[in-house]
């Protein structure tokens, strides 16, 4: 793919801060950005960083060294990335990205199932995230979720208007939730919407309404949604707390020997 202008200014500045020390540059989450976190800009020339208005370009530098001169002097050039439409790029020094992945299997799983390497060799290469570590961190996410949503319910004290504010405020975070299951299955090129009907499909068993009539897909499509009426609010919520539990018992008993 062709490599925005912007991220190869990013590397000449990355060059200029580290020298010979860069090892590495690549983009990521492309892939994700283009075919849905935001309809609006899924067209938009791939040549040119996205603009403000878009999801910036993400990257990742991986280093031989990094020193507080070197945070100092990258930290002078942040606004001018963000002008450009670059995210502020994740440092890294050599070795930090595998001895990570334990810790971040799902952030760092996602960048190793979705990068472009701009220049050097690949910092990826051999690397995978473990099933075991990846199903621990989508158990956290899927028990947090339910936790908040409960809380937030408890909050709500049954007024319809704050049930629909709940439900368009944690959409976002189902559909992350979702899409790490998806992962866990590996479907690691699956879509927000193709991935909220394959966990209807596991959840359920293969029973129950079909996957697009179902809850899960329902909130999964209000993560890019700005309304949602009272009475339909009041009539999802049910079946979206159910939803989640049944995903959290799925995800506790997962098994990557199925």
């Amino acid at each position: 793919m062709t490599i925005p202008d912007a991220v190869r200014a990013l590397e000449r500045d990355l060059r200029g801060i580290f020298g010979s020390r860069l090892q590495a540059l690549a983009m990521y989450g492309e892939r994700e950005a283009a075919r849905g976190d935001d309809d609006r800009h899924a067209h938009q020339p791939r040549s040119h960083a996205h603009d403000h208005h878009g999801s910036p370009t993400r990257t990742l530098a991986v280093v031989e060294s990094m020193t507080r001169d070197d945070l100092r002097a990258a930290a002078t050039r942040v606004e001018a990335w963000h002008d450009a439409g670059l995210a502020t790029p994740l440092l890294l020094a050599a070795r930090e990205f595998a001895q990570s992945l334990d810790a971040f299997p799902l952030e760092f799983g996602a960048i190793l199932a979705d990068h472009v390497v701009v220049s050097g060799s690949s910092p990826f290469a051999s690397l995978r995230v473990d099933a075991a570590d990846l199903r621990r961190a989508v158990e956290v996410q899927a028990r947090s979720h339910l936790l908040h949503l409960r809380e937030g319910y408890l909050e709500t004290r049954g007024r319809a208007d704050a049930l629909s504010m709940l439900i368009l405020q944690s959409a976002p975070a189902f559909a992350a939730l979702v899409s790490s299951i998806a992962r866990l299955e590996g479907r690691t090129d699956a879509d927000p919407a193709a991935a909220a009907r394959h966990v209807e499909r596991i959840v359920a068993g293969g029973a129950g309404a079909p996957p697009q009539q179902g809850a899960i897909a329902r909130v999964v499509e209000l993560a890019r949604a700005h309304d949602l009426a009272s009475a339909d609010a009041e009539q999802l919520l049910p079946p979206y707390l159910d939803a989640v539990e049944s995903i959290v018992a799925y995800v506790d008993r997962w098994s990557a020997r199925r």
